[in-house]
């Protein structure tokens, strides 16, 4: 089984294998559900962004303001490099555990398997839990918290629905890319789909997400 909650795991990974990677989903397959709940005005933080060329094609269709984090130094460096050349597009190491933002500060938090790789990993409830407070902590009030994941709800839920974030959760499903376009973190995923976790912060469920 690969330590994909250890940041040593991730550090050699990108080491080794510096390519474009993508886990579960490109943004061809995200778009339809995703542009619902994230404008191209939005301060948007991609969470453990990795190598992953979602950025880069939300970029490409009018989203100029990401802020990429991702715990691998390996990564963040050799990205902020090679997008250098876009204003508005930064990538910064970082722990989601411990983020480095003040408080309300992004609009769109989009973690792709991220959630999914701390639940791998040894201590998961506790630091799933510490993730979560911390991307509540830098969201607007009307913010939105969007995880794609290949968690069934039932497992999922659990800790996106914990009171004291106050999230209005829907659930979204989007098929499977073809084998070989993307990458699972599971090797038991049976399911056709991934889910997309659209967790709307207090005021933005107040008022419909109007």
């Amino acid at each position: 089984m690969a330590q994909y909650g250890k940041t040593e795991y991730w550090e050699e990974r990108y080491t080794r294998d510096p390519e474009p990677f993508d886990w579960y989903q490109r943004w061809a397959g995200l778009k339809d559900t995703l542009l619902d709940y994230v404008q191209q005005t939005n301060q948007i933080m991609m969470l453990g962004a990795g190598n992953s060329r979602l950025s880069e094609e939300m970029y490409e269709e009018g989203f100029k303001n990401i802020t990429n984090i991702d715990i691998s130094n390996v990564v963040t460096k050799a990205m902020s490099e090679k997008y250098q050349d876009k204003p508005g597009m930064t990538y910064a190491q970082m722990d989601g555990r411990a983020l480095e933002f003040p408080d309300a500060n992004f609009k769109v938090v989009l973690d792709k398997a991220t959630l999914d790789s701390i639940l791998c990993g040894e201590g998961s409830t506790h630091n799933a839990q510490k993730l979560l407070q911390e991307i509540s902590r830098v969201l607007m009030p009307d913010g939105v918290y969007i995880a794609i994941s290949h968690g069934q709800p039932s497992y999922r839920l659990t800790y996106l629905q914990k009171p004291e974030f106050g999230w209005n959760v829907k659930i979204f499903t989007v098929q499977k890319p073809m084998m070989g376009m993307t990458a699972s973190l599971s090797t038991d995923d049976k399911d056709n789909v991934h889910f997309i976790y659209v967790c709307e912060k207090g005021e933005a469920a107040a008022t419909g997400n109007q």
